[in-house]
């Protein structure tokens, strides 16, 4: 990947993205830049597919320079040649991409959701797929902890969704689940119509929320897993999003007449914070529930990722992994000593 390309891609990401910029700062360097091509990727496909008047023809075009990716032939756009560079390194299975697409086109088609397991599913196609990648990208096959990238995902997809309830539905989209809004007391069709604020919309996106934070627990128990230089800037993202649905109850949950948004200095202060999760071993109590099977929405991610094999390193590569399975090792270690 070169350096005018990574340059680019960064740009679309400080642009679209201030949460993911501010934690990628975080990220180790050979992270850091396919991280950024990832993420411009995900955002040309969604703006293509998103402001086309012919949704399938961009999702077929899509598609197709997706087939020139994985040709080793990349079209001659930044985004592609910077996603065919992380394919490359990071032995990527297209089954990943091509889920993040359908997502991509579920939101085209205006696909609402009955239940929170069928939101869990497009969840899983828009963010999951990306904290699959994330992972791979982090040199992490590990299922279980593949498993909680995913789940990490999904939750920050439901806290967008939770924080984006009035600007979704002014642009006609209904992300909630329907089942819950007729519990309480609301006909999907009609709020809609005229979306509005009270206490029983309240309550849905409360219970939306407090979905969000039982995953975000999960997924905090995959960060031991990842290498120690990658915790800080994941441990970063989850914070900050999570802090999005603090913000949100703090404001009545009411998501409809406003658009919560968390601020730069809080963002750096929960940075801050984050670079904690390097000193966090395997052995660590909240690793607890990290043997959860994985949320089902999400599994068939995982086996995706986890069954591919990984690229060969360059000897310089092998070495900084060696030193980190050193390092993880002996915090082990010490972590285990301390809890006999």
């Amino acid at each position: 990947m070169n350096a005018a390309d990574v340059q680019t891609c960064k740009a679309l990401m400080r642009g679209g993205s201030k949460s993911f910029y501010l934690s990628s700062l975080a990220l180790p360097k050979r992270v850091r830049a396919p991280a950024t091509a990832l993420y411009a990727f995900c955002r040309v496909a969604d703006d293509a597919i998103d402001s086309s008047t012919e949704p399938a023809r961009a999702l077929a075009d899509l598609q197709a320079r997706l087939d020139a990716v994985y040709a080793g032939t990349p079209r001659a756009d930044v985004a592609d040649r910077a996603l065919a560079a992380v394919v490359q390194d990071a032995q990527l299975p297209r089954v990943l991409i091509d889920a993040l697409l359908e997502g991509f086109a579920w939101d085209a088609q205006g696909r609402r959701y009955e239940t929170i397991d069928d939101l869990h599913g497009y969840g899983a196609r828009v963010a999951g797929t990306v904290g699959a990648m994330m992972a791979l990208v982090m040199e992490t096959r590990d299922a279980r902890a593949l498993a909680r990238a995913c789940e990490l995902g999904v939750a920050m997809q439901l806290t967008n969704i939770a924080r984006d309830v009035g600007e979704d539905a002014r642009n006609g989209r209904l992300y909630l689940p329907l089942a819950w809004m007729r519990e309480a007391g609301l006909d999907p069709d009609a709020w809609l119509a005229k979306p509005q604020f009270d206490h029983r919309l309240a309550g849905v996106v409360s219970r939306l929320l407090i979905e969000a934070e039982r995953l975000y627990a999960r997924g905090e128990c995959g960060v031991c897993d990842l290498p120690r230089s990658c915790r800080p800037a994941i441990q970063a993202a989850r914070l900050v999003y999570a802090e999005i649905g603090h913000a949100l109850e703090a404001a009545g949950f009411d998501s409809v007449q406003r658009r919560t948004v968390v601020g730069t200095g809080r963002k750096l202060t929960l940075l801050l914070r984050a670079c904690g999760a390097v000193l966090r071993a395997p052995g660590h109590p909240i690793a607890a529930g990290a043997a959860s099977a994985p949320l089902p929405a999400v599994r068939f991610l995982v086996d995706a990722a986890a069954s591919g094999e990984r690229p060969a390193r360059t000897f310089y590569q092998r070495t900084l992994r060696m030193i980190d399975l050193f390092e993880r090792q002996g915090q082990r270690q010490r972590g285990q000593a301390a809890a006999a």
